[in-house]
């Protein structure tokens, strides 16, 4: 779901003609009664202009997206709500991909009701004592589902039942949870006319059958406070006249369904819903489309790919938008690599101005460059600024310098060293941070200072601002302004901190322009290439070291081999190993010489908590002193190593003894090895990707952009017969127009049968039952 929350308009107060005027509003999202996001607060103003879009999944099914407007107040414990506007999940197409202007309705607390419940409804027919015949309404309280989080906790409900003009009902509690299971039944005796006869007879009244209906209210149980209305559902018993029995999910309404006096002008909201919902198919639907997704790595020149010509046909309807699903699919089997490597080279060779502004666009490269940053590098972000920006927040400290800005009372000289002292703390947490870069983030850095260098041969310096486009100004930058959309921070800052947020910002900018300030050259020059190099270079680190085993090297190849006990260390830049703690260095592997850390099997040797360092020479085997330092030595050497060049893919998981590896027999000592590197890009990533739905998003942008791909056919084929570029082409990048139409009809029959396994399929939908 993409939403825009772009301003309000003529905020009116709850009370009094001038309650708003010193007041501060924000608005926040929800999802049925859960908030999801809010907007910073914007100060005294009745008309605010908001401009925040945000972008999500929804991770579970809902009833109502509503928009809350606050009122935030210096001098109010709570905030106070000015109005809401709410959109039922059914009526979400009406407004979907449009500007709207919504009238702002009162807050409610009766009026804020989640969730369905379910009911059996029965008429039996009944003899009572004396002989007469009487009919009994049986109502059975099933279960609820969806019901809402109390103060951010499950809710103890439970359920009423009444007859309208009987006694009321009710049911057991049930603790801490929000889709309780009931089961409970509950009788009410219906009054019958006078002129019941028999069996044939079996009903009531028509005019009584329409005043009778049975009415469900959910609470939740406060215990020593006061309860808590959670929503109710009227039925009428004239559902029973054709059917003695009746079970149906019903969804929760507000008290008296809803039904409300004229509110005051609230004000208004305008906001712009863009919802979408994608019907996942069985995985095997999806293989033809996927495995083209996956060839676009490989496919020269990289512009006829099928991931490139996504990107080209969607680029007016939804800008770059459709290249997330594309990344998330690539990220997930490890092609990413590669195809950012291709984009950003074909990038650089169209560039024709100065080397200095580079990367600086929005375009297919760098909006999938941003997005493997924010799939990747979400804990690098969390390591490396939460703390700063915790304290940032906690402390609060005045840093406005510009005399414009400043309050009465304000010290500009303690302001500016408060900010200065923030600067410092956020530039020294990312300068040093090197060794928590992802893996995937350090490969492509390193990659476009080897393309920039190879482009801009004469430019010395461009290889540090290639890559410091995207640390500074579209990484650390953006997380320091707006750290609510990284998960660093719950909410918006007030505005205080935020402009604080926006000093310390621009400054990360500053030092990201290369052409800024030539003396903080040197300074990026240290950070990008740390970051490109995954290792600090500034002075030797001592990481780890520990008293291990380690068997002997052996210059001969008969040479005695056995187990030594030595002190092994591990620096920031090398590898060694001495007799004993504080001597000489024995021997010495550079860490840019390791090709992977591995375990060892045991029966290689008959002991455990075996690893093996493999390097450029003869692998190096220790064993650790238990399993917790073995994964520890693992764990610290795949750290420092993670980004050297040549790593290996795959290893031996045994030695090379008597003339052949015990693991698969080979006897060829330099036989690539038997097994899988554990060590891959994706390590110390967590992510959750779903393949067949992001390539279902892929079939959805390809869908709605059909009449664009078909025009970039048309264009691949007059430039094969006029050899030329024609003025309809330059909508598209096209170097190989046969390759390129090659692609796109390929294309054209992989969703043509796609579209046939969904037709076949038909429309799916969530609906919650009978209502």
């Amino acid at each position: 779901m993409l939403l825009s929350a772009g301003e309000a308009k003529n905020l009116g107060p709850s009370s009094g003609p001038n309650r708003l005027r010193d007041l501060c509003t924000f608005c926040t999202i929800s999802l049925d009664q859960e908030e999801v996001y809010r907007t910073k607060v914007y100060e005294k103003s009745v008309s605010p202009f908001y401009g925040e879009d945000f972008y999500f999944e929804i991770p579970r099914p809902f009833q109502c997206l509503s928009f809350y407007v606050y009122a935030k107040s210096m001098f109010q414990i709570r905030d106070l709500p000015i109005g809401k506007v709410a959109i039922r999940k059914e009526d979400l197409y009406k407004y979907c991909g449009k500007e709207n202007w919504f009238q702002l309705q009162p807050v409610d607390p009766h009026s804020e009701v989640q969730g369905k419940v379910h009911l059996e409804m029965k008429l039996n027919e009944l003899i009572t004592e004396n002989g007469s015949i009487c009919q009994q309404l049986v109502v059975q309280i099933i279960a609820c589902q969806g019901l809402p989080l109390i103060s951010g906790q499950n809710c103890d409900p439970y359920a009423t039942v009444t007859l309208v003009g009987s006694d009321q009902k009710k049911t057991k509690v049930k603790k801490k949870t929000s889709d309780p299971q009931f089961d409970e039944t509950f009788h009410f005796e219906v009054t019958r006319s006078s002129s019941y006869k028999g069996r044939s007879h079996f009903h009531v009244e028509e005019e009584d059958i329409e005043k009778l209906e049975i009415k469900v209210e959910l609470w939740n149980n406060g215990n020593l406070a006061q309860d808590v209305f959670l929503g109710e559902t009227r039925v009428s018993v004239k559902i029973l006249r054709n059917d003695n029995a009746h079970k149906a999910w019903y969804l929760l309404q507000p008290k008296g369904n809803g039904t409300k006096s004229k509110p005051d002008d609230l004000g208004s909201l305008r906001l712009k819903v863009t919802y979408t919902e994608d019907n996942v198919l069985p995985s095997p639907c999806y293989m033809a489309l996927r495995n083209l997704m996956l060839k676009s790595p490989d496919v020269k020149p990289i512009s006829a790919s099928a991931a490139h010509v996504l990107g080209d046909i969607c680029r007016e309807s939804v800008g770059y938008d459709a290249l997330l699903p594309v990344v998330r699919l690539l990220l997930h089997h490890n092609r990413l690599l590669p195809f950012l490597t291709s984009v950003a080279a074909l990038e650089l060779e169209n560039t024709q101005f100065k080397a200095n502004t580079i990367f600086r666009g929005n375009s297919l490269a760098t909006r999938c460059i941003d997005d493997m940053m924010k799939i990747v590098g979400k804990s690098y972000l969390t390591v490396t600024l939460k703390p700063v920006l915790n304290e940032i927040f906690e402390s609060n400290k005045t840093c406005e310098i510009d005399p414009v800005k400043l309050k009465e009372g304000d010290n500009v000289e303690v302001n500016k060293e408060n900010l200065q002292g923030y600067v410092h703390k956020v530039f020294t947490s990312i300068t040093q941070s090197s060794s928590s870069c992802p893996p995937l983030m350090c490969d492509v850095f390193r990659s476009l200072r080897q393309l920039a260098s190879k482009r801009f041969p004469a430019d010395p310096h461009v290889q540090y601002s290639a890559v410091s486009s995207f640390i500074f100004l579209r990484f650390f930058a953006v997380a320091v302004l707006s750290p609510h959309t990284f998960q660093l921070r719950t909410h918006h800052p007030d505005p205080e901190i935020s402009r604080t947020l926006t000093l310390i910002s621009k400054t990360i900018q500053s030092l990201g322009s290369w052409g800024s300030l030539s003396k903080n050259k040197l300074v990026r020059q240290l950070l990008v290439r740390r970051c490109a190099e995954g290792t600090k270079l500034r002075c030797v680190h001592v990481i780890f070291n520990r008293e291990v085993h380690k068997r002997a090297q052996g210059r001969k190849r008969l040479g005695k081999k056995n187990f030594k006990k030595r002190w092994l260390r591990v620096t920031n830049q090398e590898l060694s190993y001495h007799k004993q703690k504080g001597k000489e260095a024995l021997c010495i592997i550079p860490v840019k010489n390791i090709l992977g850390v591995e375990k060892l099997e045991e029966s290689a040797f008959n002991r455990k908590n075996m690893f093996q360092v493999i390097h450029s020479e003869k692998p190096l085997y220790v064993q650790a002193g238990n399993c917790v330092e073995t994964n520890s030595w693992i764990e610290v050497l795949s750290q420092v190593s993670r980004c050297n060049p040549g790593r290996l893919s795959t290893f031996h998981p045994s030695a090379y003894v008597g003339g052949s590896w015990l693991c698969c027999t080979e006897t060829n000592e330099s036989t690539p090895g038997c097994k899988p590197c554990t060590a891959t890009l994706l390590a110390n990533i967590q992510l959750d990707i779903d393949c067949d739905r992001e390539t279902e998003r892929i079939f959805s942008f390809f869908s709605s952009s059909r009449s664009r791909l078909q025009k970039m056919e048309d264009a691949c084929a007059g430039m094969s017969v006029y050899l030329g570029q024609q003025e309809e082409c330059s909508a598209f990048t096209i170097q190989d127009p046969k390759e390129t139409f090659r692609t796109i009809k390929e294309l054209g029959e992989v969703l043509d049968d796609l579209q046939a396994h969904h037709d076949s399929k038909g429309a799916l939908t969530d609906e919650p039952g009978t209502m």
